[in-house]
């Protein structure tokens, strides 16, 4: 673990029964982690090393069909519209699942969420790794809210960022701690 020194690293794990092509935004002022698009086949995981100070989202594409020879295509949910692997600074276009983060200076106190305010597409789950202090615990939605909804919207996911402010119980802190993203955790394959 880093312990917050060099940022974070994140753990990208696809427990899907299939593939996913898991999208990454870094947000205005942070720069890109190693890739911004990826194919991650089913039972793999990637890791990716982000700076101090980085933020951004990671999300996951499901029904892609890109041309090997030209990597281009698209995606049935979660699709970037960059009509390529690599999403290139592209958001997800709802709906989408998202984790969010924000990694903090040296010291200080990452900020967390699964957000579906764009709308729900993969269940995930986030769980800090060898962090302390603040609320440091895993959070995400594990249930298919698309067969669960509407009977008046009631969320089926109280720790996920469900609408725009929706602070009080959904979003997370924690010091110095790496992160793994998993992608249908209560999969089997």
């Amino acid at each position: 673990m880093n312990a917050g020194i060099q940022g974070a690293t994140f753990t990208v794990v696809n427990r899907c029964q299939s593939t996913i092509w898991p999208g990454i935004l870094a947000n205005a002022g942070s720069q890109p982690l190693d890739s911004t698009g990826f194919e991650l086949p089913s039972g793999e995981t990637r890791t990716f090393q982000a700076p101090p100070s980085w933020s951004g989202r990671f999300w996951g594409r499901t029904g892609c069909q890109f041309d090997p020879s030209t990597n281009q295509g698209t995606c049935l949910t979660g699709d970037c519209g960059s009509n390529q692997i690599e999403c290139n600074g592209q958001n997800a276009k709802p709906p989408a699942t998202l984790a969010e983060f924000t990694v903090a200076p040296a010291g200080g106190q990452d900020y967390y969420d699964v957000s579906l305010v764009d709308g729900y597409n993969l269940p995930i789950v986030v769980e800090p790794m060898g962090g302390s202090g603040g609320t440091c615990s895993s959070t995400g939605c594990v249930t298919d809210l698309n067969r669960r909804c509407p009977s008046e919207l009631r969320s089926a996911c109280p720790r996920a960022y469900s609408y725009a402010y929706d602070d009080a119980s959904s979003t997370f802190t924690c010091s110095g701690a790496d992160y793994m993203i998993t992608f249908c955790p209560s999969s089997t394959r």
